[in-house]
């Protein structure tokens, strides 16, 4: 890939993108154009093959049966995979992020094979249902600021010896463990629970997707007084007493 364009990849926006999700897409694509980027986006649906040329890949959310259809096309296509043995920089949330795990519970009750990209598993928690607004901070290797959300899952994800944490909880139940972990990542591999779209309330993993992309350490700034207005509104309704 060239300094000045893009290839960016939507995977399944028909099986996996029913809490919003797409728009991450949108606001990695919109930061990319603003900072002169040429930015080629590919949708990609389930009866499509997965191109392995791209340069950042996101997959959304979706129901249990959708995410089982995924997991299984993604697995016989591999593209995602060959992907991100190339370099690829993949961005998931929540049924996207346990598809690329090693395994997860499907809606009919079994373990299935995920992509095995992090170093993850997921089951099927037993209490009530994660749903709501969650802040946590970031891992320090990122450099970033707060990680802010809204989570909706059954979902329980362990964590193995390689993957790290996206962030640490101080409100809301993240993976679901008990241990304060949410989300994960690995090199170019990144996986979360939070909706939002959470790219929209954390612009600045946007932009270090992108500069992971384009192996830079900075982006020439943008303005994000917006981003801010709403990252602000978000964790003050989230953390202000009942």
């Amino acid at each position: 890939m060239s300094q000045n364009s893009m290839r960016l990849v939507w995977l399944y926006p028909d099986l996996l993108s029913t809490y919003g999700d797409q728009g991450n897409t949108l606001v990695v694509e919109r930061r990319a154009r603003q900072r002169g980027l040429d930015v080629a986006r590919v949708d990609v649906r389930s009866d499509q093959q997965i191109p392995t040329s791209g340069d950042i890949y996101l997959i959304g959310g979706g129901e249990d049966r959708p995410q089982r259809l995924a997991a299984e096309r993604l697995r016989r296509d591999g593209g995602l995979s060959r992907a991100v043995a190339n370099g690829a920089i993949v961005f998931s949330v929540c049924a996207g992020y346990q598809i690329l795990g090693h395994e997860f519970v499907n809606d009919l009750g079994e373990r299935q094979e995920g992509l095995g990209l992090l170093d993850v598993i997921s089951t099927r928690g037993e209490g009530a249902r994660c749903v709501g607004d969650v802040l946590g901070d970031l891992d320090d290797r990122l450099g970033l600021p707060p990680l802010t959300g809204f989570e909706n899952h059954q979902g329980v994800t362990h964590l193995g010896p390689t993957a790290r944490p996206l962030a640490r909880v101080r409100f809301g139940n993240g993976n679901g463990t008990g241990d304060g972990t949410e989300g994960a990542w690995n090199d170019t591999v990144f996986g979360t629970y939070m909706h939002g779209p959470v790219l929209a309330r954390n612009p600045l993993i946007a932009d270090l997707l992108i500069k992971l992309s384009l192996d830079v350490n900075a982006l020439p700034p943008v303005d994000d007084r917006w981003y801010e207005a709403l990252r602000n509104e978000r964790i003050a309704a989230a953390t202000q007493p009942a």
